[in-house]
């Protein structure tokens, strides 16, 4: 049942991971679009919060390869 949950867990992981850094890219292209002298403000923060998003993925994959192995 680990073996289950953690592979679950994991395309979980990746799938909302893959959804919160594309939600963040398209927001900083329409952002950019519109105000074009703030691209390096906006760039900043996009690759900020995308780091930060992969951050928690890397964790919750942890977590996941965790159960694998102590579950």
């Amino acid at each position: 049942m680990g073996l289950l949950a953690a592979g679950i867990g994991a395309g979980i992981v990746a799938i909302g991971a893959g959804f919160g850094i594309g939600m963040i890219g398209k927001a900083a292209v329409e952002s950019i679009a519109r105000q074009p002298e703030a691209s390096a403000d906006i760039r900043g923060a996009m690759i900020l919060t995308a780091a930060l998003i992969e951050g928690v993925a890397l964790i919750a994959a942890i977590v996941c390869i965790l159960l694998v192995f102590f579950a």
